[in-house]
């Protein structure tokens, strides 16, 4: 058996399980119209596995959550420097949000549905008060 982070894998079988195996519902904006724009148009795949990413940890949105960078590198197989780019384009984006109290503490990150509807979101858009979506710190 060969197991990575949570994710162990038999040999020579196609048996996955996960310690943690939770399914989760994704909004189907992000893979009809989301994906194929920064996947294709812009050309950053990265990007898109980091929005993934942060929608799997902040359950869709629900909660801000609190992650280094090497607690991104770890989940998503991607370098530090490829999730600082990442990062940059999906605050230009505004499909994330930042907050941080000092500049060496490791920020929280919120994620943004902006094609939602105002009442599907609006609370979720109260909670990131105090979230900036500027440039990466």
């Amino acid at each position: 058996m060969l197991c990575y982070g949570n994710l162990c894998y038999s040999v020579g079988a196609v048996t996955v399980w996960s310690t943690s195996l939770k399914t989760f519902e994704i909004d189907s904006y992000v893979l009809d119209a989301l994906m194929p724009d920064l996947v294709g148009h812009d050309r950053t795949p990265a990007t898109f596995v980091m929005y993934l990413f942060l929608w799997r940890q902040t359950e869709a949105g629900r909660r801000p959550v609190s992650l280094s960078l090497r607690v991104f590198a770890d989940g998503t197989g991607l370098s530090k420097r490829a999730i600082q780019e990442a990062t940059k384009r999906l605050l230009r984006r505004k499909l994330i949000a930042i907050a941080r109290l000092r500049p060496t503490e490791i920020p929280a990150y919120a994620v943004l549905r902006p094609w939602a509807r105002e009442d599907d979101t609006g609370a979720r858009y109260e909670r990131a008060k105090g979230f900036t979506t500027g440039r990466a710190g």
